[in-house]
């Protein structure tokens, strides 16, 4: 396959920065709550965009890399789920007024574009140098589809991460939240806020599933610009996938277990890239969807034969009875 551009690398990064600026400084200049709907219109946008962003790439690249991309989009999509109920635990945990958790999320997000594409470089750098390479990662991916049948979110505890501690030996941190600031200069002297607590916990969770989702897509293909571009899509629609999904979570009983068959699966595949047995493209996206798809019908007839007590009106309330869920287990 012939080298991408330079141009489309600057092309679609000055998409997602106008994407991005347009998101901050014109629909969410000033701090709100974002409703259901709102969220729901984002979600909506982010995936229409992403799917024409595959036309193209089916109609330029040809089909292979539009079914990679699509492949890729749709595994980095569902491992995100995980990540939004992570996030409401932090934001409940430092009970973080809602109209201030959009801004949180927008800079965590940014914050993880960059940090995803320095581990994207580094693992395409690894797996050229160092074959071998393909098969710790495959290794990590089934351990962790392994660890999600017996993980549980009651074991986050924010207030303990090594970004918080090292937040509070760095500088002072005012008691309180002050507006949507992340520093306060107060008597000549510069303090945090816990809000931006908040924000290096958002990253530090970023970071440690792109731990196992940069290994789960370099599963699907090597190309790093269907990795890249896939990523970013997935990351851009995450925020509003949030205050979108948050609060039903707990409906998807078995969501989380059907992630774990997905990461054993991805990390199977990448393990007989180069062999005989090579699973073809079409074989992935066809295990991964109907993996998702079965989890979730599971879930919807598990919670129509064990309805929750209470329908959670907020992410925070979705903690609370996600956490009642699993002492019960």
């Amino acid at each position: 396959m012939p080298e991408i551009p330079i141009s489309w690398w600057v092309a679609f990064n000055a998409f997602v920065i106008f994407m991005l600026a347009l998101d901050l400084g014109v629909f969410n200049r000033k701090a709100h709550v974002v409703k259901l709907k709102e969220a729901l219109g984002w979600t909506a946008v982010w995936i229409v965009i992403a799917m024409i962003f595959n036309v193209w790439v089916w109609n330029t690249l040809g089909a292979v890399k539009g079914q990679q991309f699509l492949a890729g989009y749709i595994l980095e999509k569902s491992l995100s789920v995980d990540n939004v109920f992570v996030f409401a635990v932090i934001f409940s945990f430092f009970k973080v007024p809602r109209e201030y958790q959009h801004k949180v999320l927008f800079w965590g997000i940014f914050g993880a574009l960059v940090l995803r594409a320095g581990m994207i470089a580094g693992g395409a750098a690894l797996i050229n140098n160092f074959t071998w390479i393909i098969f710790v990662f495959a290794a990590l991916l089934v351990y962790t589809g392994a660890k999600m049948f017996f993980h549980n979110e009651d074991s986050v505890d924010p207030g303990k991460s090594i970004a918080v501690r090292l937040l509070k030996k760095t500088m002072p941190m005012t008691n309180d939240y002050v507006g949507s600031k992340f520093l306060v200069k107060q008597d000549g002297k510069w303090f945090a806020t816990p809000l931006l607590a908040v924000l290096l916990c958002v990253e530090v969770t970023d970071v440690i599933f792109a731990v196992d989702s940069i290994p789960a897509i370099f599963a699907i293909t090597q190309d790093t610009f269907i990795i890249y571009t896939s990523n970013v899509f997935a990351i851009l629609g995450l925020r509003a996938l949030y205050f979108a999904i948050a609060g039903i979570l707990p409906y998807f009983h078995f969501l989380k277990y059907g992630l774990g068959v997905i990461l054993i699966f991805v990390g199977i595949k990448m393990s007989l890239a180069h062999s005989a047995w090579k699973i073809d493209i079409n074989v992935s996206l066809s295990v991964i969807a109907g993996v998702l798809a079965t989890s979730v019908i599971a879930s919807i007839i598990h919670r129509k034969l064990h309805p929750l007590p209470v329908t959670p009106e907020s992410p925070e309330d979705a903690v609370k009875l996600e956490q009642a869920e699993n002492e019960k287990e």
